[in-house]
């Protein structure tokens, strides 16, 4: 077994552990976009995260977006928050938000002011944000103060025989020691639901997982849509995975084994360190910017025919144990671990070098997603607005 290298991240007031040291512009709404990438386009290294949605919500769907934005703002990646929104009120509860996290956040808003002045003197906060954030440093942490979530996508039988059964080695480990690590993808559970309701510590947490998981189920068939296509992708149909009850068990192969000590709403946070299930779209750049929100500050991703997702602020480690995938897309793979398949290799010895790529993750080795600029980041929108 590889020897644990020494950790570092960044600590931040609220005594959480980012591996990363972000100062995020984050508008409110879609309207506020622009300013928020003029602002980020002046201050280099400052990161905005356009997004399309946040104008006439309402219900859980709004709920959902306050969620998100301030989980995002809250992440422990993010040193730093400067939001922008088209009107004050809006933006104050997203400033407030942020704000019990002890860490600098700032809000203005445009109307009454118009772009240009808001840029100016939200590029003026920003600037100075930089500057204090460039003095932040890394110090040691434990493997138990870092966050892990874990999505996979365009799956094949090459996830549920390798790559998922590698991030399983690891979720189990990083539980074992204390740590916190979340799943997802609510409908891709479908026909193993069962197992995972199973592993539930208790009956709340198994009521509440069932809750999500019926629910879920029940909004899809009352479209009496036809999902396959989609759901499985033409990806997963390719790669061999015909039906979703097969992309199911590579899905939850990936869980390891450990007990489910909670069931998440979308964006809700942990409150407790174990394994967590968070009820998701399966969609990869709305599952893993939901984790983002959760609080995970490193996200595995094992893919089968290759997905190239990233995300602004959750680094995202993608792994492969499809030969094919690992030649032709390696500028997007962090960890092959084919050799699974084709040379004997074990799980603990994949594992291991999985766990390493991690542990350099978390100290500051950019993954290939953040190297090529992949900064997927969606809101998941529930309904119509008004």
């Amino acid at each position: 077994m590889a020897k644990q290298r020494r950790l570092t991240g960044y600590r931040r007031p609220n005594g959480s552990v980012g591996t990363r040291n972000h100062v995020v512009v984050l508008p409110v709404d879609d309207l506020s976009n622009a300013a928020a990438e003029a602002i980020a386009s002046v201050i280099p290294g400052s990161l905005a995260l356009p997004h399309a949605f946040g104008r006439l919500q309402f219900g859980d769907d709004l709920d959902l977006t306050f969620r998100t934005l301030i989980g995002i703002g809250s992440n422990p990646n993010a040193a730093a928050v400067v939001v922008i929104g088209i009107e004050p009120n809006w933006t104050a509860r997203v400033v407030e938000g942020i704000a019990k996290t002890g860490k600098p956040v700032e809000g203005f808003s445009i109307e009454g002011h118009g772009d240009l002045k808001i840029i100016e003197q939200a590029g003026r906060v920003t600037q100075q944000f930089m500057q204090d954030a460039s003095e932040i440093v890394r110090e040691p942490v434990e493997r138990s103060e870092i966050l892990l979530t874990t999505k996979d996508g365009e799956s094949d039988t090459t996830t549920g025989l390798g790559s998922c059964r590698i991030t399983a080695y690891v979720s189990d480990k990083w539980v074992a020691e204390g740590g916190t690590m979340i799943f997802g993808e609510t409908s891709e559970l479908t026909g193993g639901e069962h197992l995972i309701a199973e592993r539930c510590i208790n009956d709340e947490v198994r009521a509440r997982f069932q809750s999500f998981y019926d629910g879920y189920i029940d909004m899809i068939e009352a479209t009496g849509a036809n999902l396959l296509g989609s759901q499985p992708t033409q990806g997963n149909i390719a790669g061999g995975l015909s039906t979703i009850e097969e992309k199911a068990l590579g899905n939850i192969v990936k869980t390891g084994t450990a007990p489910i000590v909670g069931a998440l709403a979308p964006a809700e946070a942990p409150t407790t360190p174990g394994l967590h299930f968070m009820d998701t779209s399966s969609a990869a750049a709305e599952c893993v910017t939901l984790m983002a929100a959760g609080g995970g500050v490193v996200n595995l991703f094992p893919t089968g025919q290759g997905n190239v997702i990233g995300n602004p602020v959750q680094p995202v480690v993608k792994i492969t144990a499809n030969p094919k995938t690992a030649r032709t897309m390696p500028d997007h793979i962090d960890v092959d671990c084919s050799a699974m398949l084709t040379d004997g290799q074990s799980v603990e010895e994949a594992g291991e070098v999985l766990m390493d790529i991690i542990e350099r993750t978390i100290n500051g080795r950019l993954t290939a997603a953040e190297s090529l600029g992949h900064r997927e980041f969606t809101l998941t929108k529930l309904y119509r607005s008004a």
